[in-house]
C-alpha cells in the first residue's frame, strides 16, 4: 500500500507524531444511521492512510464495540504500523441511558477489551471518554500511568474535560492530547480549556469541527435523517433552532463560493487556522467527502476571512445547545479531592 505524505504535527509533548488531520471513525458504525458496509469502509480507511491521513479516531461505545471491530480488521496485513490509532474508554450503555465509569479496575477492563477487538498490543493515545464524576481524577490517571509502564497505552489523553481536571490529571502524569469538540459553531472551549492546554504543551483534538455535517449542507442535513440518527435528538438540530441557524450556513456557503471552495472546506480550513497544536478529525463514510476534507488543507484564509467568518457566529448566534441535557460535557466534570477516595478505601 503506497503511503502518500499529508503533513505531520506533533502533538502534544510526549513525542506523539500524527497527520496534519485526522479520521473520525464514529459515523462508520453508530449514532449517525444505520452501520455502513464493512467493505465499503474498511476501502475508505486504506484510502485515508494512503492519503496520508493516518491518524484513526474510535471508542468502545462506538456500537459498542463493533468500530473498534471495524478498526481491527482494516488495520490487518501491516497496515497497523502505518497509523496513530486513537481510541477511549469511559462511556457505555446501560439501560439505554449513558453510565459514565472511570474507576481502576474498569479502567483497565476496558483496555484490555479495546486491545482485543482492534488486534492490537498497544494503544498509541487513549481517552478518557467522558470524566467519572464520582472517581478523582488522579486515581483513574493513576491507573492509566500503570498502563503506559506495561506498554498497553503509550499516550494518555482526555475528551470533555475542564481546565481545572486537565491541570489535576497532568500533575499525576502528562496529558498528550485534550479532545474537544470545535467548530465555527462551538466555540465555548476557547475562553479556558484551549489557554490551559497551551500553558501545559498538550495537544488539541477537534472533533466535530464540521459541525456533525451542518457546516457541510446546513438545513438540508436533517432532511434525510433515518430514526436512528442521534442528531435529529440534539437541540441545534430541532425545527425550531435550525430555522435560525441555517443563516449561519448560508452565509458560510456565500464566503466559500467567493473562495472557490466548498463550505465544509472552508469551516475545516477555519479550524486548521487555529494553530499548530490542533488536530481536526472530521468524519466521513464517503471517500468523496474524504478527499474534500483533505483539500480543506490548502485552503488559506487572512486575519480578514477569519473574523468575517467569527462574525457569522459570534455571541448567541447558535441557537440550542450541544448536548441534551443528559449527556455529560466539560462543563460538569469536575471530581472530588483525591483525600475523599482515599478516605473511602
Amino acid at each position: 500500500m503506497e503511503e502518500r505524505e499529508l503533513g505531520r504535527m506533533k502533538l502534544g509533548s510526549q513525542g506523539l507524531e500524527v497527520s496534519l488531520q485526522g479520521l473520525g471513525c464514529m459515523g462508520m458504525s453508530a449514532f449517525y444511521g444505520p452501520p455502513k458496509p464493512e467493505p465499503d469502509m474498511i476501502a475508505l480507511i486504506h484510502h485515508a492512510i494512503e492519503s496520508g491521513v493516518t491518524f484513526l479516531d474510535t471508542a468502545d461505545v462506538y456500537g459498542p464495540h463493533t468500530n473498534e471491530i471495524l478498526l481491527g480488521k482494516a488495520l490487518k496485513g501491516g497496515v497497523r504500523e502505518k497509523a496513530e490509532l486513537a481510541t477511549k474508554f469511559g462511556a457505555y450503555f446501560a439501560e439505554g441511558k449513558i453510565e459514565i465509569r472511570g474507576d481502576p479496575a474498569y479502567v483497565r477492563a476496558a483496555c484490555e477489551g479495546s486491545l482485543k477487538r482492534l488486534g492490537i498490543d498497544c494503544i498509541d493515545l487513549y481517552y478518557q471518554h467522558r470524566v467519572d464524576t464520582r472517581v478523582p481524577i488522579e486515581v483513574t490517571i493513576g491507573e492509566l500511568k500503570k498502563l503506559v509502564e506495561e506498554g498497553k497505552i503509550k499516550y494518555i489523553g482526555l475528551s470533555e474535560a475542564s481546565a481545572s481536571t486537565i491541570r489535576r490529571a497532568h500533575a499525576v502524569h502528562p496529558i498528550t492530547a485534550v479532545q474537544l469538540e470545535w467548530s465555527l459553531w462551538t466555540r465555548d472551549m476557547e475562553e479556558e480549556i484551549v489557554p490551559t492546554c497551551r500553558e501545559l504543551g498538550i495537544g488539541i483534538v477537534a472533533y466535530s469541527p464540521l459541525g456533525r455535517g451542518f457546516l457541510s449542507s446546513g438545513a438540508k442535513l436533517i432532511e434525510n435523517m433515518s430514526q436512528d440518527d442521534l442528531r435529529q435528538y440534539l437541540p441545534r438540530f430541532q425545527p425550531e433552532n435550525m430555522e435560525h441557524n441555517k443563516t449561519i450556513f448560508e452565509r458560510v456557503n456565500e464566503l466559500a463560493a467567493k473562495k472557490g471552495c466548498t463550505p465544509s472546506q472552508l469551516a475545516l480550513a477555519w479550524v486548521h487556522h487555529q494553530g499548530k497544536d490542533v488536530c481536526p478529525i472530521p468524519g466521513t463514510t464517503k471517500i468523496e467527502n474524504f478527499n474534500q476534507n483533505i483539500a480543506a488543507l490548502s485552503v488559506k484564509l487572512t486575519l480578514e476571512e477569519m473574523a468575517e467568518l467569527e462574525s457569522f457566529v459570534a455571541e448567541d448566534a447558535v441557537k440550542g445547545d450541544r448536548y441534551a441535557d443528559t449527556t455529560p460535557s466539560w462543563k460538569e466534570c469536575d471530581t472530588p479531592p483525591l483525600s475523599s477516595w482515599k478516605d473511602a478505601q
